[in-house]
């Protein structure tokens, strides 16, 4: 494709999952060309992942700072035009304040900040720049959660009434146990993690998706947080009762401590006529319920489904498809926001999105700390 998008990336080298997720999404569609950035601190380690990736040495910088002194001397029409920030999180926000003050169109890992003021700070910001930002809430760019999303919207399950959401992961189960390790993983470093390790990581997810698949919104929550030890200053599990905006109430749950579990992701929603049921290790397929009729399941691929979940196929059904292809699909939609083209309502998550998931993690936190109490949100 002519005109692709000039992509900077900033974090993200060597054996990063993070990394090498974003760069295959972003060449899923041909709309992106990687040009250049600072993938990692350490100046050699940086030089020589660009060298594994056949990028040219000139448009390495060993910092943010060298990298817009270097693209600000650049024709315009050769300087990088969208950057991605697959940094630890505390880098996040000084990192999209920087972008958003050159010019640069952001796409951002979660959580977008450490705090909620200063994601209100980058919104502000944005909407004088006018640029895009998007905040990679990947699980949003599955087809079948789109199609979840459309079968909501056009009242397939009625008025929603029940929302559960649960987001397991058993990885930090053997370092929490471990007094040397927990001490020395960034994720349970309140200076590099920020508020939360689980709800700030995985628990966000979770509740950008309500948010995303039924138009609602959280009103009130109430938190439980779990941290296992007195030297923890991070949770690593919760649950959040959750009321919502059309009088709806449900649960999400999270853990990072799920012994066992890998990347249990499921959304169910429960309406008067009948419930809609996703699973993440699983994602091909969306599961109906009703009271009277048998069992039913959508998948991926086929003609029934609606227009946004069938653009973000690229395999007919029976090919599996997964995270990077959900990735690739919210790269495609910020490509048609740059570009200006006509896309999809929700195609890709926004930075107004990425803010409301850091009010979200604040609240949890406060509401926990405030001895359970129910908060507004």
């Amino acid at each position: 494709m002519k005109n692709k998008i000039k992509l900077g990336i900033l974090g993200g080298g060597g054996d990063s999952l993070i990394g090498i997720v974003h760069r295959i999404a972003s060449s899923m569609h041909d709309r992106y060309k990687i040009i250049g950035g600072c993938f990692n601190p350490n100046p050699r380690e940086n030089i020589d992942f660009a060298e594994s990736l056949g990028l040219d040495l000139s448009r390495i910088y060993e910092s943010i700072d060298a990298m817009m002194e270097g693209e600000r001397k650049l024709p315009e029409e050769e300087r990088i035009e969208a950057v991605s920030v697959l940094t630890p999180n505390f880098l996040h926000y000084p990192m999209a304040k920087q972008l958003l003050e050159n010019g640069f169109h952001v796409i951002c890992e979660k959580p977008l900040t450490t705090t909620y003021a200063e994601a209100e700070e980058l919104v502000a910001l944005q909407a004088k720049m006018q640029t895009v930002f998007a905040v990679t809430y990947t699980y949003t760019g599955y087809p079948m959660i789109r199609q979840m999303k459309h079968l909501i919207e056009k009242g397939a399950i009625g008025k929603v009434q029940k929302v559960d959401l649960q987001y397991y992961q058993g990885w930090i189960n053997p370092i929490i146990h471990d007094t040397e390790a927990r001490q020395n993983t960034w994720r349970l470093q309140p200076n590099k993690s920020g508020l939360s390790c689980c709800i700030g990581d995985i628990g966000t997810h979770a509740f950008d998706m309500l948010e995303y698949v039924t138009a609602l919104k959280v009103t009130e929550l109430l938190a439980d947080l779990n941290y296992l030890y007195e030297d923890n200053p991070m949770d690593i599990d919760g649950t959040i009762l959750v009321r919502l905006n059309n009088q709806s109430k449900g649960v999400i749950r999270a853990s990072q401590i799920a012994t066992g579990e890998e990347n249990n992701f499921t959304v169910a929603i429960y309406g008067e006529k009948g419930g809609l049921k996703w699973e993440q290790e699983n994602p091909n397929y969306l599961h109906h319920l009703t009271d009277h009729q048998p069992f039913q399941t959508f998948k991926r691929g086929n003609a029934y489904n609606s227009a946004i979940a069938q653009d973000g196929a690229k395999v007919p059904s029976g090919h599996p498809e997964g995270l990077f292809d959900a990735m690739g699909n919210i790269y495609k939609g910020v490509a048609k926001a740059i570009r200006g083209e006509t896309a999809f309502e929700g195609e890709y998550p926004s930075l107004e999105d990425g803010a409301r998931g850091m009010k979200f993690i604040e609240q949890v936190v406060a509401s926990h700390k405030e001895g359970n109490q129910w908060t507004q949100l």
